[in-house]
């Protein structure tokens, strides 16, 4: 069974588009077999995507840090992960489990989260893919800032295309099939 590490927001943002696109997510990768690893929680986008996979039969794997692993953070109706330390060892253990990478809209862990896989990409550390459910042009600005580091030659170019960039859940399988093929 193919898994895909999900990162994205505890909140759920101020647009119903990225609630909307959390659960039409979940329940994509139920149907389509493929299994989710992520935070575990059950708050905020992450919530809604674990909901919605769960309520399509779907598999899915919390990788929770003992210090978050409480009950009024975690999903309740998800598998947990070995117990792990910290942060550190959840994003490596999230690297080694998971077939393929996506981000939803989120905040500075998504982003934290994000970054980590395209950093160890660039090293050669890791050979999976990589995407953005760019809902509503939310990467656009972040996707803008790379494309500048890129400009001023910090980063070379070759590494943000091949960050998909997808505009919607069928796009986003359609591409990862593709790589992962």
């Amino acid at each position: 069974m193919k898994k895909l590490c999900v990162f994205c927001g505890s909140r759920r943002g101020n647009r119903q588009s990225y609630t909307t696109a959390a659960s039409e997510l979940g329940t994509v990768l139920a149907r389509r077999g493929w299994g989710m690893v992520y935070g575990g929680g059950q708050v905020g986008l992450m919530g809604v995507v674990a909901d919605a996979s769960i309520a399509a039969g779907g598999i899915v794997t919390g990788v929770i840090p003992a210090f978050l692993n409480r009950p009024e953070v975690v999903h309740p109706d998800i598998r947990i992960s070995p117990e792990i330390e910290n942060l550190f060892e959840r994003k490596a253990m999230m690297m080694e489990i998971a077939d393929a990478f996506v981000a939803l809209p989120g905040g500075i862990g998504t982003y934290d989260e994000l970054i980590e896989v395209i950093a160890w990409r660039q090293l050669q550390q890791l050979r999976k893919p990589i995407a953005v459910l760019d809902v509503d042009g939310f990467f656009q600005p972040w996707l803008d800032s790379l494309r500048h580091a890129a400009q001023e030659g910090f980063l070379d170019e070759s590494e943000i295309t091949r960050i998909i960039c997808a505009k919607d859940v069928g796009d986003l399988f359609t591409r990862l099939d593709a790589e992962l093929a």
